[in-house]
């Protein structure tokens, strides 16, 4: 139950792992839940608790120590959050650990005003991957969150496009803080009653089948459908009063790598991160309506 509710009510998952630790203090995975359901819930110092506690039990699992670092920023003690971080154990990381770890470690740099060297410590291999891992939207997320607090705003707009690109589940709040930086208003195209009544059949006519037909939308590359994110340049007087019109709308798109450069090394040219291959193209939505801009891969 506390894994079921922790996304929906961090609260009441809390209270389950709790009565769980009760009945069964001794066993790992119950400590361990304990641990994880008290940090969603903001109980740093307990989850902090639990999870040590779940290492012991468990053999010194080291997959916490992204978690425990980010407990000890949440306590305000960012220097034992860096000794975590810097351990012998946290050589041991898968990737997916090792990348949440450098996330946890560029918030800690931000905390103690080190705003460059938390850009600089997302620059990992990682970040140029041409292929879009499990990671890649939180890693690219946090790397335009620190590039926006370091003042380079150009940059990180970039970023966050490409997070929102990358965010297929929508986690993140990437495309709103693009649209932020980009001065573009987000454009709600489903109106309150279709959403309730998008489940239910209807009954097409033969020229609501020959609109439909003019206004679909691209057909999705092979490996999955892209995730697009309309956006339409507003005045900031009129934000409340525009209406869609799809020809104004821009899409972005995720597009997938070359299949032939998957397996090239990452290059790191003048220490600064070439963006993956996987890369973000503004579109019209109704082709020949304006030329395709192109767009700087590097």
């Amino acid at each position: 139950m506390a894994g079921r509710t922790t996304e929906d009510d961090p609260e009441l998952a809390y209270r389950h792992a709790r009565v769980a630790r009760r009945l069964a203090s001794r066993v790992g995975i119950v400590r361990e839940a304990a641990g994880l359901a008290a940090y969603h819930a903001g109980e740093w110092a307990e989850a902090l608790a639990e999870l040590r506690a779940a290492r012991r039990l468990m053999a010194g699992d080291d997959s916490y120590l992204p978690v425990m670092a980010d407990c000890e920023r949440g306590l305000g003690r960012p220097e034992r959050a860096l000794d975590l971080i810097k351990s012998a154990e946290a050589e041991g990381l898968d990737p997916m650990g090792r990348v949440e770890l450098r996330i946890v470690e560029s918030g800690v740099r931000r905390d103690l005003g080190q705003q460059d060297a938390a850009v600089v410590t997302l620059q990992i291999p990682e970040l140029r991957d041409r292929r879009l891992r499990p990671w890649s939207a939180r890693l690219f997320y946090a790397y335009a969150d620190a590039l926006a607090e370091a003042g380079r705003e150009e940059e990180a707009s970039d970023w966050f496009a490409r997070a929102a690109a990358a965010d297929r589940d929508g986690d993140t709040d990437a495309a709103e803080r693009y649209a932020e930086l980009e001065g573009l208003h987000i454009l709600d195209t489903v109106e309150p009653e279709d959403e309730e009544q998008a489940d239910e059949p209807v009954a097409e006519s033969a020229d609501d089948a020959a609109i439909a037909d003019e206004i679909a939308e691209p057909a999705a590359p092979e490996g999955g459908e892209p995730a697009a994110v309309a956006f339409v340049p507003v005045e900031a007087e009129d934000a409340q009063a525009v209406e869609h019109v799809p020809g104004d709308a821009t899409a972005i798109e995720f597009k997938p790598a070359d299949p032939r450069a998957e397996d090239e090394g990452p290059s790191q040219e003048d220490g600064v991160p070439k963006a993956p291959a996987v890369f973000l193209e503004p579109t019209t939505e109704e082709a020949g309506d304006t030329p395709r801009p192109s767009t700087d891969e590097s």
